[in-house]
């Protein structure tokens, strides 16, 4: 099946009917990644370009904790979700600033006190410059709402020094996560992205940990 939200349908409806058993889980999961890898194979251009991006992000992260290791683990996730660019054949630029900002941990700056800062830009023009330019794809939504709970939650935990906002500020961005996960298990289908009421504390939250961190001495 050419449609990747079809196909990812098609196997989220066998494993619904299969309740989830251990089998069934295992089988899902090899043929996600079989499948992942025949729809990274037909998007030659944009898997050179994912690479590209990467490969300049692994050199800069050099030395860096988490650094390496972090800019590997999003080559891996978002090669495997090449199929949901839909009918196009290549990365955006919408696409590349969100890439960027999910690695900002690993990155020179990316956890000095103005990166929540420029992790807020950074949302705000990935979304303003695919709507502009009408590039809209299932790719960039799920990328953007996983970026978001990567750097976030990474944030949070290594810089937020008050237990009580770093329980509210984890909760609101694994929220959509989990929903959108929990959803597609129950109905065997993916969903939509989270409904903006579900965003709304999430983007609240960045906001305060954005501006106690570049408070923060």
């Amino acid at each position: 099946m050419a449609d990747s939200r079809a196909a990812t349908n098609a196997l989220l409806a066998e494993l619904r009917e299969d309740r989830l058993a251990p089998q069934a889980v295992v089988c899902f999961l090899g043929q996600a990644a079989h499948r992942s890898l025949l729809q990274a194979a037909r998007r030659p251009r944009a898997l050179a370009e994912l690479t590209a991006v990467h490969a300049v992000l692994y050199r800069l992260a050099r030395g860096r904790r988490p650094g390496r290791r972090w800019v590997a683990a999003s080559w891996v996730l978002a090669a495997s979700h090449l199929g949901l660019l839909e009918h196009r054949p290549r990365l955006t630029a919408a696409d590349i600033l969100t890439l960027l900002r999910a690695n900002l941990p690993a990155l020179p700056g990316g956890t000095g006190r103005a990166s929540g800062v420029l992790a807020v830009g950074l949302d705000l023009a990935d979304g303003r410059l695919a709507r502009h330019q009408g590039t809209t794809a299932p790719f960039g939504d799920y990328a953007d709402t996983f970026a978001d709970a990567a750097f976030w939650t990474w944030l949070t935990l290594r810089h937020e020094p008050n237990p009580a906002v770093r329980v509210a500020a984890i909760a609101a961005w694994t929220l959509p996560v989990v929903t959108v996960t929990g959803l597609a298990l129950r109905r065997g289908a993916m969903p939509d992205r989270p409904r903006p009421v579900l965003l709304r504390p999430a983007a609240a939250l960045q906001a305060v940990i954005a501006l106690r961190h570049l408070a923060r001495r």
